[in-house]
């Protein structure tokens, strides 16, 4: 891709986000194409006569990256949250408006970062910038880090250990450097020593990390060869969502996950079974419908952790306040319901309503899913020798939930969730990826229970172990390892992000500084 006339202003446009959809995770997941996808976007930005035209074309891209991403949404917001295509589209694209302007953002910083004529200050300053906008989009209103480009390398297990360093930021670091250093190769702009100084500053960052990941592999091996297992149960009831939540299907789904359950007991019974979030469409606490899993839980002797929506009562002097939760409960047998968490990172829009005074015409959308009150991550659920930290729903996709269940002496991770809402576009398969990484990042085994898919199993190298097809009832238990070990991510590697959005920062003051001394030179010249 030499710098040419060939390459027009609409191919570059149209070939970064196309590259980006076959490369992540979802239909295609074509990974080695991680490496290249940005080279089209650099090239737009730098050939930009302003930083405004710039910022235009990073926007633009951003419409086609994140519409091919997203499009799912549209469905959701249609089937299951009761809005017209009319509203459910322009709702999507406000979402896809909103995640394109930190392309757009990082477009023109490039853009000044290019003017430098500085490789190093490019280097530096476009992967640090990258990964603090990424980290921005991970908190700011509530936070969507859906997608980040250090999700790219899911399925390598053998390139994925250093992940327990910083996490997928780490990644999305090193994507964005090798991207800008191909870049620099292909610039006409740039001299001989100047690529060459990109490309050994490039090998020795990739050599450090393959020797660290090599060690850590063998490492973490012989750990899980020589920790405590327990065998764990997982069960895909695979439930309608339409007919989930109605009176005359409760009963009958109880009674699916049951029989699945029960096929789990013949051989080798598990000391745990997990079900999905809300696989008991009904509040439990007083209820008819738990008669079967009651009795389940305390003939078998095993121990039962199941996605149910749940309430609390608060009774104040003046009036009585009703809390509703998404909650993971765990059964134990003749007990009861005895232990129980509350999803703390509740879905936008889907179980709650931010600024619902002002967008009243979303209601719908609570309505349908119900208006929750957020929980907290305390200790973890006690199974026997298991500590369970759990992750509901989207949780998984945010690190910092399972790195505080790790801090709080979780031993194993359990991912409850519900992608039917889904169907069968990419969304269930991004998911699946960005769950991935909570093993790496905490050595952590990670098992998925999800109601149409996909569950599996996820061992603390990352690798999964088992996993469901889509769509069809099943069950299936295994060993897992219970490891202890708290990692540098856990520790404190978690700050890396915000450190690179500060240092990023740093970088575009001296960038903006370098560019007003270069203009005043050229005119007293």
């Amino acid at each position: 891709m030499r710098e040419s006339g060939v390459l027009t202003r609409g191919g570059l446009l149209i070939s970064s986000p196309l590259l980006v959809w076959l490369a992540l995770p979802g239909r295609f997941s074509f990974w080695p194409l991680i490496f290249v996808c940005l080279v089209p976007l650099f090239f737009l930005s730098s050939r930009a006569p302003s930083a405004a035209k710039s910022f235009f074309n990073g926007f633009a891209a951003g419409i086609f990256v994140y519409v091919l991403q997203l499009y799912w949404i549209v469905s959701v917001l249609n089937q299951y949250g009761s809005l017209n295509w009319f509203l459910a589209v322009p709702a999507m694209l406000l979402l896809v408006v909103y995640m394109s302007i930190y392309l757009a953002v990082f477009s023109v910083c490039f853009y000044l970062l290019e003017k430098n004529d500085s490789f190093l200050l490019l280097l530096a300053g476009s992967a640090s910038l990258w990964v603090g906008l990424d980290w921005l989009r991970f908190w700011l209103f509530s936070g969507f880090p859906w997608m980040d480009i250090g999700y790219g390398l899911w399925s390598q297990p053998r390139l994925l250990q250093a992940a327990d360093l910083f996490g997928h930021y780490g990644y999305s670091l090193l994507i964005v450097l090798i991207n800008v250093t191909l870049f620099l190769f292909l610039k006409n702009k740039y001299s001989s020593g100047q690529r060459i100084g990109a490309v050994a500053i490039l090998g020795c960052i990739c050599a450090a990390l393959a020797l660290y990941s090599s060690d850590r592999l063998q490492e973490i091996e012989k750990l899980i060869g020589s920790a405590p297992h327990e065998r764990v149960g997982v069960v895909q009831g695979n439930v309608e969502q339409t007919r989930k939540w109605s009176p005359e299907e409760r009963l009958r789904t109880v009674k699916d996950y049951v029989s699945l359950s029960t096929s789990l007991m013949s051989d080798k019974p598990p000391s745990l079974i997990i079900w999905p979030e809300t696989a008991l469409p009904f509040y439990p606490r007083t209820n008819e419908y738990l008669e079967p899993v009651s009795d389940f839980v305390d003939n078998s002797g095993v121990m039962l952790l199941s996605g149910a929506p749940w309430y609390e009562v608060e009774q104040s002097r003046s009036k009585r306040i009703i809390h509703y939760y998404n909650g993971a409960m765990l059964m134990q047998p003749g007990d009861g319901f005895s232990f129980g968490y509350y999803k703390s990172h509740l879905v936008p829009y889907g179980e709650y309503v931010p600024l619902e005074k002002y967008l009243s015409f979303l209601a719908p959308l609570v309505e349908a899913a119900g208006n929750f009150t957020a929980g907290t991550i305390d200790q973890p659920l006690q199974a026997g020798n298991i500590r369970v930290g759990v992750l509901i729903c989207f949780e998984s996709i945010f690190g910092d939930l399972g790195r505080a269940w790790v801090e709080a002496g979780a031993n194993l991770l359990v991912n409850l969730t519900n992608d039917a809402w889904y169907g069968k576009s990419s969304a269930p398969y991004q998911s699946w990826a960005m769950t991935v990484y909570r093993s790496v990042e905490t050595r952590r085994a990670l098992v998925r229970s999800a109601n149409t898919g996909i569950s599996g199993y996820i061992d603390p190298l990352g690798r999964v172990k088992i996993e469901s097809s889509l769509f069809v009832p099943w069950a299936e238990s295994m060993q897992v390892p219970l490891l202890t070990e708290k990692t540098f991510f856990v520790r404190g590697g978690y700050l890396f992000a915000p450190v690179c959005g500060l240092a990023a920062c740093v970088l575009m003051i001296i960038a903006v500084i370098n560019r007003k001394r270069y203009r005043i030179n050229r005119l007293i010249d």
